[in-house]
């Protein structure tokens, strides 16, 4: 699996578009460490980043949107908190058993499923309306 930072990503807003980068450079990390037989020592590393960063993440992001009245701005949250969500439930299932395989796997699918899901779609979209408006 090939998921990697392409210029159409960008909103053009500097500082959301570094920290999109910064996920996609973290994932790379997982994806690296899985391909070297490593994933379980990457996958609690990019578990607690995502804790973290993506709640700092999402508060820019979420300010940019409110602030230029963007109108799938509840929607956007609502896929937001539910990606929190699911970092928790990772983060809790590493706590409780450890870097299981299964984990590891969850813990790809999830953030790539994001990556083209939420980043390639919705922040694209976002990012249109921005320059549109």
């Amino acid at each position: 699996m090939n998921i990697e930072w392409t210029s159409d990503l960008a909103i053009g807003v500097n500082e959301i578009d570094e920290q999109h980068k910064e996920i996609f450079r973290r994932f790379d990390r997982l994806l690296s460490a899985c391909n070297e037989g490593k994933g379980n020592e990457e996958v609690l590393k990019l578990l607690l980043f995502l804790e973290d960063y993506v709640k700092e993440h999402f508060a820019a992001e979420e300010q940019l949107q409110k602030g230029s009245n963007y109108p799938d701005y509840p929607a956007h949250k609502a896929q937001h908190v539910a990606f929190i969500a699911d970092v928790h439930k990772l983060t809790d299932s590493f706590r409780n058993e450890g870097a299981t395989l299964p984990l590891v796997i969850q813990t790809n699918r999830t953030l790539a499923n994001w990556l083209i899901q939420h980043i390639k779609k919705v922040d694209t979209a976002f990012a249109k309306y921005l320059r549109e408006k």
